[in-house]
């Protein structure tokens, strides 16, 4: 087996917990149970304790922002959430989630200094649904926030210090070897796909539309699509974990069809999205999709 897969990517685990402050409030919910006159618990009521409040908010929307980019950063590894990070893209990706995470720290700082104001607000927005004894205590705010990253080495397929027989070990090896293998392989199948899956996007938003009348318009398409993709391009380059030279080339020549390309040339030439659209469908057909 190769052992490529180990000497060129790490693992990554990024555990991001932030308090939701939302709870239950089963007096509310038998409440709306007995005016609608359901005969069961017909449903839940849950309540924002801070609601009306911005500064919790930007730490739920940073915390969604940096697990996405996150996924854009790695390659899928297992299921509990595990991710390959190659190492082309190592020190990029410590130094973005390093500035992430300094963020992160920043913005729950600021909200555990507002707190006591947030509660004082939530008296007054909730009104009778407001119970004090459901706010925690600042002191212990911090323990329901945390940002955690942490990295491990792939290990070999040979490398199982475990006191067994040597028949079971062989076999513990060989499906350790096959498990590699299936990761690498579904690791690069999800590369070729978001390759595909952009360029046939673009082909099709530069495709005219006939119109039932015999017209021809022009689909619109976002200023970002060709900013997007260029950067794909960059990203591949660093998440090609098995070095694929097919794939390799296939990004080479979408990062040529679209370079130097202005948006408002492809939104107002006809000329421009025909050229730009005939190299895009060249590269579908190379992939054989």
């Amino acid at each position: 087996m190769s052992t490529g897969i180990t000497s060129s990517a790490v693992l990554v685990d990024l555990n991001i917990s932030v308090w939701t402050a939302r709870k239950l409030d089963k007096k509310v919910s038998e409440e709306v149970d007995t005016m609608k006159g359901t005969t069961v618990r017909a449903g839940n009521y849950s309540k924002n304790l801070l609601a009306g409040s911005g500064s919790l908010d930007k730490i739920v929307k940073h915390a969604a922002m940096t697990r996405t980019w996150h996924i854009g950063q790695t390659l899928p590894w297992s299921d509990a959430g595990t991710r390959m990070l190659p190492t082309k893209n190592f020190l990029d990706y410590k130094t973005g989630i390093g500035h992430r995470e300094a963020e992160f720290n920043t913005l729950c700082a600021a909200f555990y200094t507002d707190y006591p104001n947030l509660v004082s607000a939530a008296v007054m927005r909730l009104g009778g649904m407001c119970d004090l004894a459901e706010y925690p205590d600042v002191g212990v705010l911090p323990s329901k926030f945390r940002f955690k990253v942490e990295f491990s080495p792939i290990a070999e397929a040979g490398d199982w210090r475990v006191d067994v027989e040597n028949e079971t070990r062989d076999e513990l090896i060989k499906q350790h070897e096959s498990s590699l293998k299936e990761k690498e392989a579904s690791a690069m199948q999800g590369l070729w796909e978001q390759l595909h899956d952009s360029v046939t996007h673009m082909s099709t938003m530069l495709a005219d539309v006939a119109e039932s009348d015999g017209t021809v318009s022009r689909r619109q398409f976002r200023a970002s699509m060709i900013d997007n993709a260029l950067q794909q391009c960059a990203m591949l380059t660093k998440l090609n974990v098995a070095n694929d030279p097919k794939l390799e080339q296939m990004r080479k020549e979408m990062e040529r069809a679209v370079s130097g390309v202005p948006v408002d040339v492809l939104r107002n030439s006809d000329e421009a999205r025909a050229s730009v659209k005939t190299k895009l469908d060249e590269i579908i057909n190379k992939m054989s999709w």
